[in-house]
């Protein structure tokens, strides 16, 4: 292929044949000459690419149209920013003879095919001589064109430069000097077959390398000191450390395959440590290892390649074991007995010091001594201390001696370390150090002593004055009497919370002077009554209990829990109170007492015993909330009922209208204007509902016939059968009245049908009638109270039959079903005629 360059980075033209296929060499472009730093190489026409080396390539088959084809190489440098481009173009080249063209096609058919030999290997370090063959490749079209070989890459034009070449003509390639596997472990070149006129029948053969590995380093350790430590004591077998070494070599090789051994130690005594070949991991070997003796131990280790043998190379390092300590020495005193003096009563005064001997580390847990007072101190008067800078044990007093009770003190006093004590191997226990001191006592001309010093009295509050509390007495030390011995002064400190302390102060014949001190306390006591905060309340229907809360002044345990009691009998049967915690109590009416105020006469007890009378007084009020509560209820007051001025009124006119009424029927009665006669039998009355404040029950039962208006005067009857009877109703305003409906009227006349009077003699006196219903007309029955969420009642009807010679109706309030039967009681206990029913 004739390929001529015209300026850099301007335009290069190819010629090559009409007919391309894919993956074809098309051309070299030289690429450093227009831009050295291409960061980025494109082509503009999909049908070329373009490699790092120049080289131009087809990438599917293609025919050259008009017997020219352009197209642009696009370089780019991205970080300085610079743009370059080349121009191409594809001219067809002269035809030539058949043989050739022939022999051309031929070629051009066998551009796939691998042309160059298995990858190339170089042994690293080599002594040549140089230039050094060390591989041929060889195109098999040269046997029909003269074949030119080149190549191009790392170790060639480009980094290590001139460590390779390739000659023109036979396509052999030469090392020109050694090579250093550790640096360059391979080249990767690419090698051109091209004919002379520029054409490429093969595709560029990327050629490998490889550098063969030469045992020409020896294995280093990463440290060059290793420090490790262990406990003494410790078992074999307990690891201490490792040692990590390296090879440079090619892995995986017996060029890196490195064992370790021990070279030697230091102190070379019995052997203390082993050392595992293949991993470098160090163990305890000696099953004692004791600080005392050897505090720490220098090990000179070795590392060889080649797995060991002895023509592999070895490299060696130092390894340092420090043995740490543990408490297995115990501290004993330098000396077992010692004496001492000090005066009597002297206190925080230093005595004696005493010290130990221990072969542990000094400084250390398990050399520092901790003493202690075995024996001899019961009453705490000595204590000993540990001086930290000299491991020497401070004997001091801290409480007063007396000489008059002994004159001399026997102390032992044993040590220990602070770490806990760890036998060694084959060794006995130990038992603790102890040493004795004998402490004199020298005597002291001493004041007055209180016994005892301090003196507690417990005094009750409100105690009268004058009141002998108890005796505080100081003594000589030297004689044990109190002759000659006077108070000179007393000093009495602040009262708080009931407490005070009072400080005595004595005297003797010779000056000599003494305190003490007495602590008074004052007990409190029960002197506060419990009372009722509040005694004024308003009960409504609901009758909700009421708490009742007292208070005392007392301190426990004469104040709470306390006890309520009603203290009036009669009341107390109305009445109940519950517990409700320590302090409270609930009162509630036991059943339904009527409205009013009531004084219910409470006792409160404390926890001391002590009893506080109160007067509590609930005004029982018909109202929904106590504010609806005017005032108007009646007072009842043991059990007692008052009647006010209107309820006294009401009662007499009700009298006086009951009164008419009695005379007007027996007016009637005596006319004769009956249109029907009454019948004497009475025994089939029934009860009938009437529902005067809320709808009731429809009545199904064929005895009871309901009211009919049978006269033209507004009075009503009951029909049963043939009978006609009139019913007399206890209300509300203790009036008799008749029923009609939910209303109630007068009694009046009776009539029937068309307005004809229908009546028959009363064969009744009134005064029969008159001692039948006068004592019952007055009688106010409380069946039942209305609950606040109840607004209605039913009256309920009733007929009573007075041996057989009238009837009586009756008015009766129930609230709900469960107060049916004390109506039904109530009825009984009225009408003794079995010919009643309701």
């Amino acid at each position: 292929v004739l390929s001529l360059c015209c300026e850099a980075c301007k335009k290069v033209i190819f010629h090559v044949p009409s007919e391309l296929e894919a993956d074809t060499l098309v051309g070299r472009v030289d690429l450093n000459e227009c831009l050295q730093s291409a960061d980025f190489i494109s082509s503009s026409d999909e049908n070329f690419k373009v490699l790092e080396d120049g080289s131009v390539y087809t990438t599917s088959a293609l025919s050259l149209s008009a017997e020219k084809k352009t197209f642009t190489i696009l370089l780019k440098d991205i970080q300085e920013q610079v743009q370059k481009e080349i121009h191409v173009s594809l001219v067809e080249e002269a035809k030539k003879t058949p043989k050739t063209r022939h022999a051309r096609d031929t070629v051009l058919k066998r551009t796939k095919r691998r042309w160059g030999p298995i990858p190339s290997v170089m042994i690293e370090n080599s002594l040549g001589p140089f230039p050094l063959q060390i591989q041929q490749v060889q195109s098999d079209t040269a046997q029909n064109y003269t074949i030119y070989y080149s190549a191009s890459g790392p170790g060639i034009d480009q980094d290590p430069k001139g460590l390779f070449y390739i000659e023109r003509e036979t396509g052999n390639i030469f090392a020109t000097r050694a090579v250093d596997r550790e640096q360059y472990p391979s080249f990767q070149i690419i090698c051109f077959a091209t004919t002379p006129d520029g054409y490429s029948p093969e595709v560029p053969l990327v050629h490998t390398i490889r550098i063969e590995d030469d045992n020409d380093n020896a294995p280093y350790f990463t440290q060059d000191l290793f420090e490790f430590c262990v406990p003494e004591n410790s078992r074999p077998g307990v690891v201490v450390g490792k040692v990590i070494a390296e090879d440079r070599d090619e892995p995986y090789t017996l060029h890196t395959t490195l064992k370790y051994r021990i070279v030697s130690q230091t102190p070379p005594i019995t052997p203390a440590f082993s050392l595992h070949g293949d991993t470098g991991v160090i163990s305890v070997l000696l099953p004692q290892l004791d600080r005392e003796l050897v505090p720490s131990y220098t090990l000179l280790v070795e590392v060889r390649d080649m797995a060991g043998q002895p023509f592999g190379l070895c490299t060696t390092g130092t390894v340092v074991i420090k043995i740490e300590d543990t408490n297995d020495n115990a501290p004993s005193f330098k000396q077992l007995q010692y004496e001492t003096r000090v005066e009597e009563n002297r206190v925080s005064v230093e005595i004696l010091r005493v010290s130990v001997v221990d072969l542990d580390e000094p400084g250390s847990p398990g050399s520092g001594a901790v003493y202690e007072i075995i024996r001899g101190n019961d009453d705490q008067a000595f204590e000993i201390t540990t001086d930290k800078n000299t491991n020497e044990g401070i004997l001091c007093v801290v409480k007063g001696l007396d000489y008059e009770t002994a004159k001399q003190r026997v102390l032992v006093i044993g040590v220990n370390n602070e770490a806990p004590y760890l036998l060694a191997p084959h060794s006995q226990q130990l038992s603790q150090s102890t040493c004795s001191v004998t402490v004199h006592v020298l005597d002291v001309d001493e004041g007055p002593v209180f016994k005892p010093c301090l003196l507690r009295l417990d005094v009750k509050e409100c105690e009268d004055i004058g009141t002998a509390i108890g005796r505080f007495v100081a003594e000589d030390p030297e004689t044990g009497n109190s002759e000659g011995i006077r108070v000179l002064d007393r000093d009495i400190g602040e009262m708080r919370r009931g407490q005070c302390n009072v400080t005595v102060l004595a005297i003797d014949r010779n000056g000599k002077t003494g305190t003490g001190t007495i602590q008074v306390c004052i007990v409190p006591g029960n002197k506060n009554f419990p009372r009722i905060m509040q005694t004024d309340y308003i009960m409504c229907r609901d009758r909700k209990p009421i708490c009742l809360t007292a208070e005392d002044s007392d301190e426990a345990p004469y104040s709470a829990p306390f006890v309520y009691r009603i203290t009036d009998r009669r009341l107390a049967s109305m009445w109940k109170l519950t517990p409700h915690d320590d302090n409270s109590w609930y009162l509630s009416p036991k059943s339904d007492i009527p409205y009013g105020i009531y004084e219910i006469p409470v006792s409160v007890t404390d926890n001391g015993g002590k009893i506080g009378e109160n007067t509590v007084r609930v005004n029982l009020c018909d109202c929904l909330t106590p504010t609806e509560c005017d005032g108007r209820t009646r007072q009842l007051s043991g059990g007692n009922v008052t009647l006010g001025l209107w309820a006294i009124l009401a009662m007499i006119l009700g009298s006086l209208l009951l009164l008419l009424i009695l005379i007007t029927i027996c007016g009637c009665c005596g006319a004769g204007v009956m249109h029907r006669q009454v019948t004497d039998d009475c025994a089939n009355h029934n009860l009938i509902i009437s529902n005067t404040e809320a709808p009731g029950e429809e009545v199904m039962d064929h005895n009871i016939i309901p009211l009919q208006n049978t006269c033209d005067q507004g009075g009503y009857g009951v029909k049963t059968g043939e009978q006609q009877t009139f019913e007399m109703v206890k209300g509300r305003g203790h009036t008799l009245e008749s029923v009609k409906g939910g209303g109630h009227q007068t009694l009046g006349s009776v009539k029937e049908g068309g307005g004809q009077a229908m009546m028959d003699t009363c064969r009744y006196s009134y005064s029969e009638w008159h001692n039948f219903t006068h004592p019952r007309l007055g009688e106010k029955v409380h069946l039942c109270r209305q609950d606040e969420e109840q607004k209605h009642s039913e009256d309920y009807l009733l007929s009573y039959n007075y041996e057989g010679k009238g009837s009586l109706a009756g008015s009766v309030g129930c609230c709900s079903d469960q107060h049916e039967e004390e109506a039904l009681d109530f009825l009984d206990q009225l009408e003794p005629n079995e010919g009643m029913r309701s």
